[in-house]
């Protein structure tokens, strides 16, 4: 079989399943490791796949990203959940970062800790922990992005790089083996920001984040210490999450509810 045939019949069962590793090739066209790599590049080098560690998936249609306001409303049960489980975590005196992510806003509203500092460049976040005596909230200056409410760009960054956090509450574009994604590199250069000032990093990611791609790269799945989640990721992306010792946290609503509880 000619490469290019091989190509095609790959990117079939690419489209039944979604991903294909470099042992699924050697099986499936008697061909050795060597030459099912070489096959995954060139399909690469045409932009028909994105590459994996060992393997790849198919690269993402363009997803509509809906303005925040509309975001809240859309949002699931596993991402409140998510939210709650990851303001018990805020312990108090803690200094918090906190990204433009509505998961995060739900971890905001629940925020019960006292003397919590916390940083955010969300005009929505900052209008949910305004009302909360407990929490002392620095709002980052930039540039408005009207449709997604969050602040950007040098002035931005430039403010961030004075600030030290004891963690860093991270919504969640895409995951892959490759590390996190977003749609716009604007706003991952403040995140890229965000995570250098914290000590820990807290990434809030519901089960349909993982084995995606978006546009841009923040960092690598590296940069993350704990990772919190509604259901279990694929098994290759647990075996590397827990080769980097990422620890993963998989929320319920009885264990939101009794963590919170306990508080």
């Amino acid at each position: 079989m000619y490469q290019e045939e091989r190509i095609q019949a790959i990117l079939s069962h690419m489209a039944e399943y979604g991903r294909v590793n470099i042992g699924d090739i050697c099986t499936l066209f008697e061909v050795s490791r060597d030459t099912a790599r070489r096959d995954l590049v060139k399909m690469d080098e045409l932009g028909l796949i994105i590459r994996t560690h060992g393997g790849a998936v198919l690269p993402l249609k363009p997803k509509e990203i809906y303005p925040y306001k509309d975001r809240l409303t859309r949002e699931s049960t596993g991402k409140i959940n998510i939210g709650r489980y990851a303001a018990s975590l805020i312990e108090d005196g803690d200094t918090v970062i906190l990204d433009a992510s509505t998961t995060v806003q739900y971890a905001a509203e629940r925020i019960t800790s006292l003397n919590v500092t916390a940083v955010t460049n969300s005009i929505d976040i900052a209008d949910t922990l305004s009302g909360k005596d407990n929490v002392r909230t620095y709002l980052l200056g930039g540039e408005l992005h009207p449709r997604h409410r969050f602040l950007y760009g040098p002035a931005t960054i430039a403010k961030l790089a004075e600030y030290r956090a004891d963690k860093l509450l991270l919504g969640a574009g895409a995951i892959a083996e490759e590390g996190l994604f977003f749609p716009y590199e604007d706003e991952g250069f403040v995140k890229r920001e965000m995570i250098r000032r914290a000590k820990q990093v807290i990434l809030l990611a519901d089960h349909t984040k993982f084995d995606k791609s978006m546009f841009f790269k923040i960092a690598d799945l590296e940069a993350v210490s704990l990772m919190i989640t509604d259901l279990p990721p694929k098994p290759d992306m647990m075996n590397y999450l827990e080769q980097h010792q990422i620890e993963l946290i998989i929320v319920s609503e009885e264990n939101t509810h009794d963590k919170n509880d306990s508080k």
